[in-house]
C-alpha cells in the first residue's frame, strides 16, 4: 500500500467494530493501557462498544474491524462500515483470514448447524467464513490471534500521521534469530511453522521449546512447497500437516498449499 494521507484538520475520529469473533483483538487495544491513554488525547473515539456504549454514526477517519464475515448481516455491516470510513484496517486472524471459524469452509455448514442447534432453521449463516478484504477494499491488514499490541499502536499512529505502518512481513524465524533462540526444528526435530508464519508474536512458542503453530498466518512469501517435506521429515503425515495448517488462519494457509496434481 502507499502511505496514507493524514486526516483533515481537527481531531481525527477512531471507530472499532466487531463481526464474527471472540473479542480478543479488541481486548488487545484495551490492554494497551498507558499507550491507549496517550492515544485518546490525540483522537476522538467515536465508536467502540467494548469500551463505551456511547456511539456516533460517523464518518470516521480510521475504522478498526475485528472478525470475519460469517453471516448475511456481517456482509451488510462491513459494506456500511466501509462507506463511513476514510481508512479501514482489519485486525486479527478472523478479519484477515476468516479465523478458526473458516474451518467450516472445508465442510458442510448445514450439517454443523443441525448437529449443534436444536432449531437450525433459526440460524442465518453463510456457508463460508471469509476475510473482510474478500468483501470490501481494506487499507491494511494486521495479523495475529490475537494481534500484537505494539504492532496495533504502530498501525494506528501511522495512519493518523499519514505514513505507511512499519509492520514487516518476514517470518517468525527472523525473530528467533534476533532473540538468540535455538531452532527447535534443527536442534530437536520439532515440527514448526516458523519459516512460513508472519512475525509479530516475538517468537513466543519457540522461546519455550515449542514449534510455532502459525497464529499470525502466512508470511509475505511462504514457501510451503519446501516446508511440507520438512514437516514430513519430522514425523508428520499428510493428515497431521493439514491439521497443523488449518487452525487460526485455516483459509489463508490453504490458499498457499500446492493444488491437486502439483508437486509439493
Amino acid at each position: 500500500m502507499t502511505a496514507p494521507t493524514p486526516p483533515p484538520s481537527g481531531t481525527p475520529t477512531l471507530a472499532v467494530f466487531k463481526l464474527a469473533s471472540c473479542d480478543g483483538c479488541q481486548l488487545t487495544l484495551l490492554d494497551c493501557e498507558d499507550e491507549l491513554l496517550a492515544l485518546t488525547g490525540r483522537v476522538h473515539v467515536a465508536h467502540f462498544l467494548e469500551a463505551s456504549s456511547a456511539v456516533e454514526p460517523g464518518p470516521y477517519d480510521l475504522a478498526l474491524v475485528e472478525g470475519s464475515v460469517s453471516t448475511p448481516d456481517d456482509a451488510r455491516r462491513i459494506r456500511d462500515i466501509r462507506a463511513r470510513s476514510r481508512f479501514l484496517v482489519t485486525i486479527g486472524a478472523c478479519a484477515t483470514a476468516g479465523g478458526i471459524q473458516a474451518l467450516r469452509n472445508f465442510a458442510d455448514v448445514e450439517e454443523f448447524t443441525r448437529a449443534v442447534y436444536a432449531r437450525p432453521e433459526y440460524i442465518d449463516t453463510l456457508a463460508t467464513s471469509t476475510a473482510v478484504a474478500d468483501h470490501v477494499d481494506v487499507d491494511f491488514e494486521l495479523r495475529g490471534c490475537p494481534i500484537d499490541r505494539r504492532q496495533l499502536i504502530e498501525v494506528i499512529t501511522a495512519f493518523l500521521a499519514g505514513r505507511r505502518p512499519d509492520v514487516p512481513d518476514h517470518s517468525v524465524c527472523f525473530a528467533c534469530k534476533r532473540r538468540g533462540i535455538v531452532c527447535v526444528t534443527v536442534a530437536h526435530g520439532t515440527p514448526c511453522l516458523g519459516p512460513v508464519t508472519h512475525a509479530g508474536c516475538g517468537a513466543l512458542c519457540p522461546a519455550y521449546g515449542r514449534g510455532c503453530y502459525g497464529c499470525f498466518g502466512p508470511s509475505g512469501s511462504p514457501n510451503l512447497r519446501a516446508m511440507i517435506p520438512l514437516l514430513h521429515r519430522d514425523g508428520m503425515d499428510d493428515r497431521d500437516v493439514e491439521r497443523l495448517l488449518r487452525t487460526f488462519n485455516a483459509a489463508a494457509f490453504d490458499r498457499e498449499l500446492p493444488r491437486d496434481g502439483e508437486e509439493p
